[in-house]
């Protein structure tokens, strides 16, 4: 499938802000604009983006609508997520695919958003990010200098690369791939396992992170992943980062131990130590772009993702 990069986003342009989850902190996200100013960036919020419904911004129906008006919107360039937490994937059969590919444009998130770019990634050809939110990553004091300086590639087509000089990286199985990116949280893609929004990896360069998961939550939904044929089916395997996983009981596999179990063996590379996820900074990357990830090297370098 030849994919589809958004266009490029320039000083001046309007992008939609949207929660398509749970309620953002409304302090943060406020904060978070002093940011996009410095882009040269103008901001229009989701009808919905204050709302809260228990655990989610509002309705499915609200949050859907949401989306859906900044895609059919021809005067939002790009739509930027104010935060994750849960609940993308409640209305992600009712999503109008067409639209999205009648109307391509920068679409950026993660965490529970990973369910949206994986259906995305299913239904259109549109090339999607995986990047720091405006509340529950730009707005805060945490915010890295590195994440800020990963939205460039939102304003001029650029070659990322990874290697040891952003943080350390460590070799599970050696090898050279090349491939399509794609997945996200690990958590939501061993959800989609069964549903018309399963995770493709066939070819493509598999990335898996996750937050808050004891090292025995990650081994089960890295064995769903496993026994669903992701794994083998992947060219290469990028593990980015997982943030609070430290096990509550004493008698425990470590986190290292976990991923060398299911990934030592496949005879594809697999490398870990990826600041890619929850944490800071965050290297922001574009999925269904191309890739090459080197495990003899420990690089991996991604074409760029917009035109």
């Amino acid at each position: 499938m030849l994919k589809i990069s958004p266009k490029r986003l320039r000083a001046g342009d309007t992008i939609g802000i949207v929660a398509p989850a749970s309620p953002p902190n409304q302090e943060s996200l406020t904060r978070s604009f002093a940011f996009l100013e410095s882009l040269g960036l103008k901001w229009k919020l989701g009808k919905h983006v204050k709302d809260v419904n228990g655990y989610l911004a509002g309705t499915d129906e609200d949050r859907l609508a949401d989306l859906e008006e900044m895609f059919a919107d021809p005067e939002i360039a790009g739509i930027l997520c104010a935060g994750g937490g849960y609940g993308s994937a409640r209305y992600a059969e009712r999503l109008d695919y067409q639209l999205i590919q009648e109307n391509p444009k920068v679409f950026w998130g993660f965490s529970d958003i990973t369910y949206l770019h994986t259906a995305i990634a299913n239904y259109t050809d549109l090339i999607t990010f995986h990047g720091p939110m405006l509340a529950s990553c730009v707005g805060k004091e945490t915010f890295h200098e590195l994440s800020a300086k990963m939205f460039h590639q939102l304003f001029e087509p650029m070659e990322l690369h990874y290697s040891e000089a952003i943080s350390p990286l460590e070799t599970l199985s050696p090898g050279f791939a090349s491939g399509e990116l794609t997945g996200g949280n690990l958590s939501l893609l061993a959800s989609s396992i069964g549903t018309k929004f399963e995770v493709n990896t066939k070819g493509k360069l598999l990335l898996i992170e996750d937050v808050g998961e004891e090292p025995y939550r990650v081994d089960n939904l890295m064995n769903q992943l496993r026994l669903a044929g992701k794994f083998s089916d992947a060219a290469g395997i990028i593990i980015g980062d997982f943030a609070k996983a430290e096990p509550k009981k004493e008698i425990s596999l470590t986190l290292d131990e976990v991923f060398l179990h299911y990934t030592a063996d496949l005879g594809k590379p697999v490398v870990s130590g990826f600041k890619i996820g929850h944490c800071e900074p965050h290297f922001a990357i574009p999925l269904g772009a191309d890739a090459r990830l080197d495990g003899d090297q420990k690089t991996l370098t991604i074409l760029p993702g917009v035109e």
